[in-house]
């Protein structure tokens, strides 16, 4: 019986084991894939820790390598070719553009160095009775008085939990957004995050490295990479001749709604609690605090009070994500309010530093 069942190996299940362990938790890691540093699992990501991020991340004992983030940038190019472009620096300092293999890595030596186990398991099914959990896993039984779900998108455990909702109707657009993720071998040209718009995609461009991008294009579904990258001359300009590192990685659809986040004695965090879109670059962040909250309604609350408390911190830690990325999503689609975005970002740059700090922080 362990005082909590992490699932899902990844950054956020990492991070919510390490805090886990540090509170004194008996807690275990299922994971299909394991958890080895010389094997890290990689997933298609934007790969950009916001300050907030980054700080959290240092926080749990881990420095990962990567490249100086000192802010964001917008781009787009309107009728005539004519460029716009917004820029802010973070006031919180700067973040880092860090490969996910590399975040990965750093994080599962951390998970190992301070011993906390991990299975090679898969989860099939659960149970609970209102004192614990049971979870079926193709490696036998595993008993936790809490499970953190923390397997992605497409999670087991939401489902498992009865917290799925539904997917939209079929060819609904806010359902059918993906993303598809590749590093190109050329030495950043910004220390910022760039955003460049096109018709109905985005291009990310992350440095990671003294010579190395990540770009990322997220789109409708359908969208192939080097369609996506087409539809953005500016971007295409810049990355004309630099040979590609590694191969189109793809992710989605990014939009996952559930009914809560806690159902008993089940927790969700990152993207397994939900989601709303790439668009804003803080996935990492948002998962991260959520990891946090959870071990901390754990550890700091009557059990009948936990599910109630985790709910509210999550809500708290989520909101500015939620809401600054539901309304780009629907300002973006119709398209005279999408070519207008990025210019009223200059014409308004207090505006867009604000909303850029918010969502660092």
């Amino acid at each position: 019986m362990h005082d909590l069942v992490v699932v899902g190996g990844g950054p956020v299940g990492l991070a919510g084991a390490l805090r886990a362990a540090a509170a004194g938790l008996d807690v275990v890691v299922l994971e299909p894939r394991g958890v080895d540093p010389a094997a890290p699992v990689d997933k298609a990501c934007g790969e950009g820790l916001l300050p907030g991020a980054l700080a959290a991340v240092r926080d749990l004992g881990v420095d990962p390598p990567g490249a100086l983030l000192t802010g964001i940038a917008y781009s787009s190019q309107g009728p005539g070719g004519r460029a716009w472009r917004a820029e802010h620096d973070f006031a919180a300092g700067p973040g880092r553009g860090v490969r996910r293999t590399a975040l990965h890595a750093a994080l599962a030596a951390r998970v190992l160095e301070v011993g906390v186990p991990v299975r090679r398991s898969r989860v099939l099914d659960l149970a609970q009775d209102g004192a614990r959990v049971q979870l079926a896993t193709d490696d036998g039984p595993v008993r936790g008085r809490w499970v953190l779900g923390c397997d992605g998108l497409h999670s087991a455990v939401r489902r498992a939990a009865g917290l799925e909702v539904a997917a939209g109707r079929p060819g609904a657009r806010w359902s059918a957004r993906f993303g598809v993720r590749r590093h190109a071998a050329v030495a950043p040209w910004s220390s910022r995050v760039e955003v460049h718009w096109g018709r109905d995609v985005e291009g990310y461009v992350t440095p990671v490295g003294p010579q190395e991008v990540g770009v990322a294009v997220l789109g409708p579904r359908g969208t192939s990479f080097e369609a996506g990258l087409a539809q953005l001359p500016g971007l295409v300009e810049r990355l004309q001749g630099a040979g590609w590192t590694t191969a189109a990685r793809g992710a989605g659809p990014l939009r996952q709604r559930a009914r809560g986040v806690a159902s008993g004695r089940v927790l969700l965090a990152g993207d397994a609690a939900g989601y709303v879109d790439a668009l804003t670059g803080e996935g990492l962040r948002v998962g991260l605090a959520a990891a946090e909250a959870a071990v901390r309604a754990l550890t700091t609350g009557r059990s009948r009070w936990v599910a109630d408390a985790y709910e509210c911190a999550w809500r708290r830690e989520t909101r500015s994500f939620r809401v600054v990325t539901a309304a780009l999503l629907a300002a973006s689609r119709p398209a005279p309010l999408r070519a207008g975005l990025v210019p009223l970002a200059v014409a308004a740059p207090p505006v867009f530093g604000a909303v850029v700090d918010r969502l660092a922080q």
